[in-house]
């Protein structure tokens, strides 16, 4: 889904940037103030503005209210997600000055209410990149906070003209995107990697801007994969065929038909096996990829409903119904913990396509068996 263009807060020489409309995300249009004026005066998380050489900066808080929260979580929720974006451009923390350090985020609101949230009691700038409402780590990887992002940013903004010293603080997790040197040699400005989480900014500061090895490590906690379930729930929710299998099952179940009531129970939980217990467990299960940790708890789940059914079967047909349960079930739980790949820190692009390769051909020859079974259950049932 493409984004709405975001008008451009504080970019306040935009007409003088160099690299063109393209390179500043497509703000160009209209005058600097006519971009500063009603997108400013309408954002709840400004409380005014600060003369510069450059013009006048908007003044955010560092306080977040009922608003940014209520957006976080609708975010978590996946509602709104793609729209959830600031207007990319220099914001003021505090009451800076010309020595105070210049913070670099993307655009995605989340990315922009954890920095200043982190930097309270701080005296900063900061420089928000237009990522077309993508977090840093996501749009290092895609380019879009990248090195002509940075470049731009800087002219766009008049930066020279604001802060007396040449340094810029990018985080960690933006540096695939962005080449130092280039930066450098472009803007005359020098980067510095600051720590992976904006939790330690403070900290970086206070030791001098060096980042200790507890900075750089890059942590995924039980309660950071807990905070990226619900995005994954929100995309099966949203899915047409999960809503037509539960209208089906919402039926069969006022029709008190048994083995169909036991089909929705067994699809809901590989479903809750593989995109909540499969991240919260996900350190803890063995195995590499997440397809197979997925697997491994979605055919311990199957077994279950097997037990549920009643073991030993009864007959043919009952021994085929748990082959179908057995070989249908951990696909799914599989292919649904192999997206949270997506979500996760501990995968590399090249890992997950190698992952894709291997697991899906399995995935579907399992649940091709497994409907074959489910059939022939059918039939000698019949």
């Amino acid at each position: 889904m493409s984004l709405p263009k975001i008008p451009a807060a504080a970019d306040l020489n935009n007409e003088n940037c160099s690299c063109g409309e393209e390179c500043c995300g497509g703000t160009a249009g209209g005058t600097s103030a006519d971009r500063r004026g009603s997108f400013v005066k309408a954002a709840p998380y400004m409380t005014g503005r600060i003369s510069t050489p450059a013009g006048e900066i908007p003044v955010v808080s560092s306080r977040l209210g009922f608003r940014d929260r209520w957006g976080t979580f609708r975010t978590r929720w996946g509602i709104g997600r793609s729209r959830y974006a600031i207007a990319p451009g220099l914001y003021a923390l505090g009451a800076p000055d010309a020595w105070s350090p210049v913070f670099v985020t993307a655009n995605y609101k989340m990315s922009f209410d954890r920095l200043r949230a982190a930097s309270s009691g701080l005296n900063a700038w900061l420089m928000v990149l237009d990522t077309r409402g993508i977090n840093v780590w996501c749009a290092a990887g895609k380019g879009s906070f990248g090195t002509n992002e940075v470049g731009c940013r800087v002219e766009a903004t008049g930066l020279k003209k604001i802060v007396s010293h040449r340094t810029l603080i990018l985080p960690q997790l933006g540096a695939p995107g962005v080449s130092a040197p280039e930066v450098a040699k472009r803007t005359g400005f020098r980067v510095l990697f600051g720590p992976i989480r904006a939790a330690d900014l403070k900290a970086f500061l206070d030791a001098g801007m060096n980042a200790t090895p507890q900075m750089r490590r890059v942590r995924f906690s039980f309660k950071d994969r807990i905070t990226l379930v619900p995005i994954e729930i929100s995309g099966i929710v949203r899915n047409k065929y999960f809503l037509a299998g539960f209208l089906l099952w919402l039926v069969a179940t006022v029709l008190g038909a048994r083995e169909i009531r036991l089909m929705g129970l067994a699809l809901a939980g590989a479903i809750f096996t593989g995109s909540v217990l499969t991240p919260a467990l996900l350190p803890w299960i063995p195995g590499r990829m997440f397809a197979a940790k997925g697997g491994i708890l979605g055919f311990i789940w199957a077994a279950v409903i097997c037990a549920l059914r009643g073991f030993p079967p009864a007959g043919t047909a009952g021994y085929a119904a748990a082959a179908a349960y057995l070989l249908v079930l951990p696909p799914l739980s599989a292919f649904l913990a192999m997206n949270f790949t997506g979500s996760s820190t501990f995968t590399s692009l090249s890992g997950v396509v190698a992952e894709m390769k291997t697991s899906i051909p399995l995935m579907l020859l399992s649940s091709g068996f497994g409907l074959a079974a489910a059939v022939a259950s059918f039939l000698l049932k019949g």
